[in-house]
């Protein structure tokens, strides 16, 4: 049985607050989910959670702005490359209009034999929407921003991960994750991640021998990890003894990220993967269940330290 229902969130390290969230809330119709600040570290950073109105599990983005701090990254090889968000199928007309509309150049392309609207991020990390006609879940409704049911994202499709070697992650996605091969071809290998309504979701692996090694720590421009859901701590946990005891041992002691617990594992890709539950009360911890996303939170042991935060960060207009 597998100890993985589908994905938790994707993550990922941009450029100014303001262009981010103006993207995923404006351009893409997502909702703010939580805004709050990084946990690791000591560097004033914003983390802003954007999906469906509810925060619904396999729904969210996040990232960290690292405009003011002027960290940034390398895109490369051995690094996850591509952010993916299912649309509904026959939506993708739709989206590049809209978004060449609104200045965010997009295409339709075609891999594995699935259509998706290609864009970039303002900070450059490519994106797809992909018309996936395995996912059941209902689409994110905006009506603030003229997105309807007909064409809104559904939430995480997955993401693309470039390697020098497309078979080194072969054993770690089959054997480590229990996912299954659906693809394996001249465009790369594509395996769908566990999730009871079925194969909805997905990891591309795409062979990049060429091209520098991408950047793992987190700096602006880059993808920090992909995080898949276990749902609750004992799946959690039975699924980081089970990776430890195939060699994968570079995993994470359990991590608080407030709203679920992470553990994190270097796959031997490159990608970094996180196993995350979420905690009761998510994102209702903090702010009202019907609030949530519409006030600057901060972990109860940042308590002390929250002027310093809010004095670091980079102003926006949210």
């Amino acid at each position: 049985m597998a100890l993985v229902s589908g994905y938790h969130h994707l993550t990922l390290s941009t450029d100014g607050v303001q262009e981010d969230y103006d993207f995923y809330t404006k351009a893409l119709g997502l909702y703010s989910v939580k805004r709050t600040v990084l946990f690791d570290g000591v560097i004033p950073v914003y983390h802003l959670y954007y999906g469906s109105r509810n925060g619904d599990a396999s729904t969210i983005i996040t990232t960290f702005p690292f405009r003011k701090p002027a960290v940034y990254g390398r895109r490369g090889t051995n690094q996850s490359k591509i952010i993916q968000q299912a649309i509904p199928v026959g939506a993708a007309d739709y989206w590049v209009d809209r978004l060449n509309g609104k200045g965010i150049a997009a295409e339709k392309i075609e891999r594995f034999g699935i259509t998706r609207v290609a864009l970039k991020h303002p900070c450059g990390i490519p994106h797809e929407l992909v018309e996936s006609p395995a996912d059941s879940r209902p689409p994110i409704v905006n009506a603030a921003q003229g997105v309807t049911a007909e064409h809104g994202i559904k939430g995480i499709y997955g993401a693309a991960i470039a390697v020098f070697d497309r078979t080194s992650m072969d054993d770690f996605l089959s054997i480590g994750l229990s996912m299954k091969k659906e693809a394996d071809n001249h465009e790369g290998l594509m395996f769908s991640v566990p999730n009871a309504s079925g194969p909805s979701s997905m990891v591309e692996i795409l062979h990049e021998a060429s091209g520098p090694q991408g950047t793992w720590t987190l700096a602006g421009g880059t993808i920090h990890h992909l995080a898949l859901n276990t749902l609750n701590e004992e799946n959690q946990l039975k699924l980081k003894a089970h990776i430890e005891g195939l060699g994968f041992t570079d995993v994470s002691d359990q991590k608080d990220r407030n709203y679920f617990k992470s553990c994190y594992v270097r796959s031997p890709g490159g990608a970094l993967f996180e196993i995350a539950w979420s905690v009761e009360g998510g994102w209702a911890l903090d702010e009202p269940a019907d609030q949530i996303g519409t006030t600057l939170v901060f972990p109860p042991w940042f308590e002390d330290r929250k002027q310093e935060l809010i004095a670091g960060l980079e102003p926006a207009n949210f």
